[in-house]
């Protein structure tokens, strides 16, 4: 775990462990001298030892080091106690709403700096707001200015000299929070923390609430082997979980998810909250709405669907509220689990559009990830992130850039302003290309040519063997959907960009079908509805012998049912090859062939209706909107005798 030093509380690698054992003398007062550390050791030591040695360190480290710039700073472990600053009072709601209202630590420590009295929940939220500015993907922005702050060392040794005074919520919270701003864990601050959090567990008194926050910091300080956590849970697990608040629901569930619940561990309880939480859903505020959501992706809680289906519906009179990370974290959830509901569809087009070019850039991205994968093309969604990205494409990683404009390839849809839009791709693409990891750059351009918008500026470099190692670095072995890009890649361009004259894709890079696993550039055939099709042909044609299934075409495409034709406009035999003038590719299309809830072709089953033309074939659609009005057999016939042969009388036969 990476650490900073506080130059007022830090002690020495060779004195920090014996101070620790030190300091947990005082819970042994009355045990005969054992005590345990949080990771589950038993230690002994003379209380005299402990006060004699202790003292002395202490005093070296810390005691001639007093706040220049607070001075004592007078905590106060009772919750609700006011504090004076300039001759006036406030109270802890006042400052809470002050304090949420700063944005850099800076601006928090000259706020701190200006009062005479604190609570220890005031200090408490104060450090949890330094985490929620300054820790970004748990990493700390500006660790050496926060931890070296004359402020931040002041409210640190007062604590550090109340920690027996501190209420529970202020003594984990406080924990809680110098852990994640990565204070030293030897530093005697932290062991005297942990030291009275360990004390207070002990007694078993403490509420939920504070013993998941106490979970979450051990969690992060010793991972989910320590021995102060199954203390935790056995405490957690003793409680009446019909006596539960909605938010000490939620966390549970997050403890749980942060690694407490992994390998399947409590299992039995999350098996019980899940059934209770069906009952709670409507008390749930936007922020415990996301929180749970996140959990059962987490833990991966499939058994739990009639809880993710009343948070889903849940959620859309939460759409307008969430915050960007709690968007996020609802749209993971509802892709892990498939769920898509048309109400939340629409309440969050009504966001997106409203709120586009001021939400985050990850949760717009996250936005476009859910209508790629649930195959929902919103016009309005897709629009205006196309508008959003025409401004703000510059800030954007390359990771990012394909995250927004794949989903229009996938889905097969050019937005309003696609001139202007694909200008700006270009124009990035020249500037950052070796930006890119090849897999992401390969995938973009790829998706660029299902909607007919060809990159032929870049292709030498995709076919360039120096490319393509790369992408071998990155996928070891090249797996065969990324050939089948490749592949189709090459095959577009040869068949839509004559013009093309660069390198060509090595025969070595080539598949042979485009059917692979995950279906990533054809999709396979469903059977249910291809053998209605069967039947109305078989009456049709007047046998079987006459088409053909599943053909594999000499270019990659497999074919859903082939029908050959002699000159003269006469069926032929399927195993006969003379005389072959006609070929007709019948494109048997089910519902998820096309975007959801509507009649729009996904991408890849455009660009292969495309190419079937280009190499001469006659395409005949069958989509399953037409086909499922359809309800006896001999309409069925008549259908396929329109679609196939509309300019032909049929024969009784």
């Amino acid at each position: 775990m990476a650490s900073m030093n506080l130059k007022c509380f830090q002690v020495y690698t060779s004195r920090a462990q014996t101070c620790r054992q030190l300091l947990a003398a005082r819970k042994a007062v009355n045990c005969s001298g054992q005590f345990r550390l949080c990771h589950g050791k038993q230690m002994t030591y003379s209380v005299a030892a402990f006060q004699n040695t202790f003292c002395r360190n202490y005093h070296m480290e810390l005691g001639n080091h007093p706040s220049s710039v607070m001075g004592a700073v007078h905590l106060h472990g009772e919750a609700g106690n006011s504090f004076k600053s300039d001759s006036k009072w406030i109270d802890e709601q006042m400052f809470l709403k002050e304090l949420n209202s700063l944005h850099s630590y800076k601006d928090i420590f000259k706020f701190m700096s200006s009062l005479k009295s604190l609570s220890d929940t005031m200090v408490a939220a104060a450090f949890q707001r330094v985490c929620d500015v300054e820790v970004e993907d748990s990493t700390l922005k500006n660790a050496e200015e926060v931890v070296e702050s004359d402020v931040f060392k002041s409210l640190c040794f007062q604590l550090e000299q109340e920690s027996p005074n501190l209420s529970d919520s202020g003594l984990v919270s406080s924990l809680n929070a110098l852990i994640k701003l990565r204070v030293d864990p030897w530093s005697t601050l932290v062991v005297h923390l942990v030291l009275e959090s360990q004390e207070r567990l002990d007694k078993g008194q403490m509420t939920i609430q504070n013993l998941c926050v106490l979970g979450e910091g051990l969690l992060d300080l010793e991972g989910p082997d320590c021995a102060m956590l199954e203390q935790i849970m056995d405490q957690v697990q003793g409680t009446d979980l019909e006596n539960w608040k909605a938010d000490e629901l939620a966390m549970v569930y997050r403890l749980l998810q942060l690694g407490v619940g992994k390998s399947g561990k409590y299992q039995a309880l999350l098996n019980k909250m899940n059934n209770f939480t069906i009952t709670q859903v409507s008390q749930f505020s936007p922020k415990l709405t996301s929180t749970v959501l996140k959990a059962l992706a987490a833990l991966d809680q499939t058994q739990a669907i009639p809880l993710v289906l009343k948070l889903c519906k849940h959620s859309v009179r939460h759409i307008p509220h969430f915050t960007d990370d709690e968007i996020i974290n609802v749209l993971e959830a509802f892709i892990h689990f498939g769920q898509n509901d048309q109400f939340f569809t629409e309440a969050l087009e009504r966001h997106v559009a409203k709120c586009a070019f001021t939400m985050h850039t990850n949760a717009v991205s996250k936005v476009m990830q859910y209508c790629s994968v649930k195959h929902i093309l919103s016009k309005p969604i897709f629009n205006v992130v196309a508008e959003r990205f025409i401004y703000h494409a510059d800030k954007l990683t390359t990771a990012q850039i394909a995250e927004q404009i794949v989903p229009f390839g996938k889905l097969n849809y050019l937005p309003p302003c696609a001139p202007s839009l694909f200008r700006k791709l270009e124009g990035i693409l020249n500037a950052r290309f070796t930006q890119f990891q090849s897999h992401v750059l390969l995938n973009l351009l790829h998706s660029c040519t299902l909607i007919e918008r060809y990159p032929l500026n870049f292709l030498a470099r995709i076919f360039n063997p120096y490319f393509l190692q790369q992408l071998q670095v990155e996928e070891p072995g090249l797996k065969k959907s990324v050939l089948s890009l490749l592949t189709q890649l090459f095959l577009t361009v040869r068949l839509e960009c004559p013009s093309y004259e660069g390198p060509k894709l090595l025969p070595k890079y080539r598949v042979k079908s485009f059917l692979t696993q995950g279906h990533l550039v054809e999709s396979e055939l469903d059977v249910p509805f291809y053998s209605r099709v069967k039947a109305g042909l078989t009456d049709l044609l007047g046998a079987r012998l006459y088409f053909s299934s599943h053909v594999l075409t000499p270019y990659c495409y497999t074919l859903d049912i082939e029908i050959k034709l002699s000159e003269e406009g006469f069926v032929l035999p399927a195993n006969q090859y003379e005389d072959v003038f006609q070929r007709i590719a019948l494109c048997i299309d089910d519902q998820k062939r096309f975007c959801t809830n509507s009649c729009n072709l996904l991408g890849k089953e455009a660009i292969k209706q495309r190419h079937l033309q280009l190499l001469g074939y006659e395409v005949v659609q069958i989509p399953f909107f037409e086909f499922e009005l359809l309800h006896n057999r001999s309409d069925i016939v008549e259908y396929l005798h329109k679609k196939i042969f509309p300019s032909s009388y049929r024969l009784s036969w």
